[in-house]
């Protein structure tokens, strides 16, 4: 690992003080030096970033009550892109962690972390890297089979046109290339891809993906 400067300001976002105190040791025994920021809310966090000059840092939690799951980030890469943002959440799900780093996330800290392991995440971020926890860690064996189960059984609930425009998105396709490949309408496209959304129970195309390809689909 590439060694990690020191940050010289941090912005921590959650809506829990007690994860923002811990958080805050954690970078105060760290990096003495580092200027860190709070907010309890996304609102208030947009507002930090916007007065402040630069942070090298963000770390933002999943679940905080004015956004909707991975909206903050999105909404964050978009208008901060030179800043990296880390996931730190109780949320241990690799479809989500996938999804987040799909995003734009440069790291996916699960709080359950001890702080040495939260630390060498940051610090690994802050090198330059991309942070993923070890997924054999934070998923059992059998949880696993019952989630792929679950999948493929969603997947199998697609109509045979459907299948075939989820092989199109897992293989990259945009919306008019599929309508070109199928001879049909963007607009039949669009229903196809919202009925499979709808299906596998996810929010996005990105999603969908994968899901599709953690169990391996092709059609």
């Amino acid at each position: 690992m590439n060694e990690a400067p020191a940050p010289d300001r941090v912005l921590i976002v959650d809506d829990h003080s007690l994860v923002r105190d811990g958080l805050r040791s954690i970078l105060e025994v760290s990096f003495p030096e580092c200027e860190i920021l709070e907010a309890d809310s996304f609102e208030q966090a947009l507002e930090e970033l916007q007065k402040a000059d630069e942070v090298d840092l963000v770390l933002l939690d999943l679940n905080i009550p004015d956004v909707n799951r991975l909206s903050g980030l999105k909404q964050l890469r978009a208008d901060f892109p030179s800043t990296p943002v880390v996931m730190v959440t109780g949320v241990v799900d690799p479809i989500v962690m996938r999804d987040a780093l799909a995003a734009g996330a440069a790291g996916y800290v699960p709080k359950s972390l001890k702080r040495p392991a939260i630390l060498d995440a940051l610090q690994q971020v802050l090198a330059g890297e991309i942070y993923l926890p070890d997924l054999e860690t934070t998923e059992s064996d059998d949880a696993r089979l019952r989630e792929d189960e679950e999948i493929r059984a969603r997947i199998d609930s697609l109509t045979p046109q459907q299948r075939i425009v989820l092989g199109h998105l897992v293989a990259g396709l945009l919306n008019k290339q599929i309508a070109h490949e199928l001879s049909v309408s963007m607009t039949t496209v669009k229903a196809h891809v919202s009925a499979i959304l709808q299906k596998m129970n996810v929010y996005s195309r990105t999603q969908a993906v994968i899901m599709a390809n953690r169990v391996g689909f092709s059609d």
